[in-house]
Order: C-alpha cells, then structure tokens, then sequence
C-alpha cells in the first residue's frame, strides 16, 4: 500500500461521469457553433463566386458591358483580382473608353 502523500494514492473519483458529460455537451455545443458558422460564410460566399465566373465568363466572350458590371461590384466589396481586372479593362479600353486614370483602382 502507498504511503497517503505519495502521487499514487489518490482518492476515488466521485462523480466524475457527470462532470465529463457535461464537458462533452459543451464541446458539442461549441462544435456545433463553429459549423453552422463554417455553412453560413459558404452559403454568403456563393453569390459572390457567382459574380466572379459570370463575369470571367462575359470578359471570354466579349461581352464587357457584363463583365465591367460583375468585376465592378467585387471590386467595391474589395476583392483585389476584380479591381485588377476592372484596371485591366480601362487600360486596354474594352467596354469603356480608355482611361489610364481610371485604371488605377484607388
């Protein structure tokens, strides 16, 4: 038998199912947060991956109008590849006059 002060004697775990069942709940809780969290910034990011392939799409086929309207949403919202695009678009003049000020995303 250990001595009563030595790290092996320790006493029974009273009531310990309860306290691990109730950290389980809250890890569950906690999970569940983070994933409905995780579907929501997909759900929300969708519209916007629309935009960006309507727009890719309308620049491939010429239609500029389509493409400038797309990009030109994205680009206020901050997205750096449409602002790109957009400067792109003004410095070579499809679907708006050529305007190398304008080309410049601020």
């Amino acid at each position: 038998m250990k001595p009563w002060g030595s790290p092996a004697a320790t006493l029974p775990r009273v009531g310990s199912h309860a306290i691990d069942t109730a950290r389980a709940e809250v890890c569950n809780a906690a999970m569940k947060r983070v994933t409905a969290f995780a579907v929501l910034l997909v759900v929300l990011a969708a519209p916007a991956w629309a935009d960006w392939d309507e727009g890719v799409a309308a620049y491939k086929r010429g239609d500029y109008a389509t493409a400038l309207r797309e990009f030109r949403v994205l680009a206020e919202q901050g997205d750096a590849e449409a602002q790109f695009n957009l400067g792109l678009m003004y410095d070579k003049g499809q679907g708006v006059p050529q305007d190398y000020v304008q080309a410049q995303w601020p």
